[in-house]
């Protein structure tokens, strides 16, 4: 009986839990049942997909315009001539008359060598020359009284044949003198070295009193740089196209440095290489350029570009607005409802960053330049400025 008296208060309890939870199940069914009359009988619809916003693009419009047909090279400047400056007496080298880089015209004293030894062997031909001179006179003089004499039969004819002689090896000596004379004179004018070319002086080589040669070292190194010429490369198979041109009037050459420092100097081409290098596949071109304010400098290099000839009324964009894809080329146009529109294009040329676009773009069409990995057709757009 104990035993029966524990056990019937739990039954109770379980009874009352039991009963409990079947109630709270009722209530939420009546609840989900509630739910369901009011939200009506058709099934629930998903959320809608909030829309992309446009992709910030750059973005330029198609041009017409004149674009000139050019190849493109490097470039090394030279000198227009290069004179290399020796002495062409020996002597002690007693003045130099300019400082290194300057610039000399043609003419200009540049070194002095002592020139007293000079000057005394040139008073010695013309003492020579005088003396022979009145030696010459005697002799013509003698000749002339000679040849009345035999006329006349006083003397023999081989004595007047021996004083006609005598009288023109005289003048022959007085033709030596005077040849003599020019020589010393020439060998005094050495003696004071002049520039042979308007240039730039380079490093000075000899200095004041130091004892030179004839025809021995260099002095100075003279570089004509007014005008200049700029070298360069371009390759072989535009030859046939250069040559056309070039009948036709010297095609223009421009350059410039790499640095933009200063606008392009242009000049005209004024020398084709007589054969393409086999190893380069290349030939060689030189352009000349008046260098009037000697802003080309021998050695540099520079950007060239060797004008053809011109294409008119050209629809151009920017290279950059021109990708390619699998099926070729194209460019992604702007439509007046702000979305793109994948045009397929044949490209021309492409000069300076500027495709020349032969067929697809229409003058005044807006293509997208910068932006194009976040886009395809359709794709909404917004152009920033």
């Amino acid at each position: 009986m104990p035993e029966n008296k524990k056990i019937m208060p739990l039954f109770n309890r379980f009874e009352r839990f039991m009963k409990n939870l079947l109630l709270f199940l009722l209530v939420l069914l009546a609840f989900d049942h509630c739910s369901s009359q009011t939200a009506g009988s058709g099934p629930p619809k998903p959320a809608s997909r909030p829309a992309a916003p446009p992709v910030p693009v750059l973005s330029a419009l198609a041009v017409e315009k004149s674009v000139p047909i050019k190849l493109h090279a490097i470039g090394n400047v030279q000198a227009y001539s290069t004179v290399t400056v020796k002495a062409m007496v020996g002597g002690t080298l007693t003045r130099v008359n300019f400082r290194e880089g300057d610039f000399v015209k043609k003419g200009e004293l540049l070194f002095t060598l002592d020139p007293r030894p000079f000057e005394v062997q040139l008073k010695q031909m013309e003492a020579n020359l005088a003396r022979d001179k009145a030696q010459a006179e005697n002799a013509r003089q003698q000749a002339t009284r000679y040849k009345e004499l035999v006329a006349n039969g006083y003397v023999a004819q081989e004595q007047y044949e021996q004083i006609f002689a005598t009288a023109q090896a005289a003048d022959a000596t007085v033709e030596a003198d005077r040849a003599a004379v020019e020589n010393a004179k020439l060998q005094l004018e050495y003696c004071y070295i002049q520039s042979p070319i308007d240039g730039v002086t380079g490093n000075l080589l000899v200095h004041e009193g130091n004892v030179v040669k004839a025809n021995d070292i260099s002095l100075v190194v003279i570089n004509q740089i007014k005008p200049i010429l700029v070298a360069f490369s371009v390759p072989g198979q535009n030859l046939p196209e250069i040559k056309k041109f070039l009948a036709e009037g010297k095609p223009n050459v421009e350059v410039s440095p790499t640095n933009k420092e200063f606008q392009p100097a242009t000049g005209e081409l004024v020398f084709i290489d007589n054969g393409v290098d086999p190893q380069t596949g290349t030939i060689q071109l030189k352009g000349r350029f008046p260098n009037a304010e000697k802003r080309l400098w021998p050695g540099e290099f520079l950007n060239v570009d060797l004008f053809l000839s011109r294409l008119d009324h050209s629809v151009v964009v920017p290279s950059q607005a021109v990708q390619a894809g699998q099926s070729g080329q194209y460019v992604l146009v702007i439509k007046s409802d702000q979305t793109v529109e994948v045009r397929p294009v044949t490209v021309a040329k492409v000069v300076d960053e500027e495709a020349v676009i032969q067929q697809g773009i229409q003058v005044g069409e807006e293509v997208v330049t910068d932006g194009h990995v976040r886009l395809v057709p359709g794709s909404k757009v917004q152009v920033k400025k």
